[in-house]
């Protein structure tokens, strides 16, 4: 059984760095704040200078089964480490579900990752929605609400 974490989060994929820029300034533009914000993309120079601007600190680097070399900062990584620690090794597609997203959306999310997309994630569970809607409208693919809890 997966332990299913407490928070919310909202899950998009955009196609690249510049698209990503694009989604996360209406994001706080609509007032999301940074310290709510997640963003995870395989490492390279654009991806760290996008995570440093939109959240105010360098990213963390490590390697992520199925990905390789990633930088990302943000609470969904915490929230997907477990109390094991396993992010690393067991990867998006099999940790996903501790955030109350199905198996196929963790393989959707890391497939896209892995093709170059950066994963932008939202904890707001009031208003998920309005993450939801602004993620779908500047090209965030494939984004969704995490289950609620006792729905996994």
């Amino acid at each position: 059984m997966v332990d299913v974490d407490e928070q919310r989060f909202t899950v998009g994929v955009f196609q690249d760095v510049s698209w990503a820029k694009k989604g996360l300034d209406a994001l706080r533009q609509a007032g999301f704040p940074a310290d709510s914000l997640t963003i995870l993309a395989k490492a390279g120079p654009e991806a760290e200078a996008l995570i440093e601007a939109a959240l105010g600190a360098a990213a963390e680097q490590f390697e992520l089964a199925g990905i390789g070399a990633v930088a990302g900062r943000g609470p969904l990584i915490a929230a997907l480490q477990g109390e094991q620690r396993d992010l690393p090794k067991l990867g998006l597609s099999r940790t996903m579900r501790r955030v109350g997203f199905q198996p196929h959306d963790g393989r959707i999310f890391d497939a896209l990752t892995t093709r170059g997309g950066v994963l932008v994630a939202i904890e707001s569970d009031p208003r998920a929605a309005d993450a939801l809607a602004l993620l779908h409208s500047y090209g965030g693919g494939n984004a969704a609400i995490g289950a609620w809890t006792g729905r996994v």
